[in-house]
């Protein structure tokens, strides 16, 4: 009877493990893929204001040729 709790609290503590090490390893991709989102979006908003800028600069050009 003792070895079936020694095996049954090994179970137990192998299972905890296990589920600590997923737990970890979703958080991990969790922050992975909000780093991703975050690059995307200011990469997103960088390239707008880039297009904003050309626009502008075009238009003092053609202020500036008139």
């Amino acid at each position: 009877m003792r070895n079936v709790e020694q095996v049954s609290s090994v179970k137990s503590e192998l299972l905890d493990i296990f589920m600590s090490m997923e737990v970890a390893e979703h958080q991990q991709r969790q922050k992975s893929a909000a780093l991703r989102n975050l690059r995307a979006r200011r990469g997103i908003e960088l390239h707008k204001e880039f297009k904003l800028l050309e626009q502008d600069l075009a238009y003092l050009d053609d202020d500036l040729i008139q």
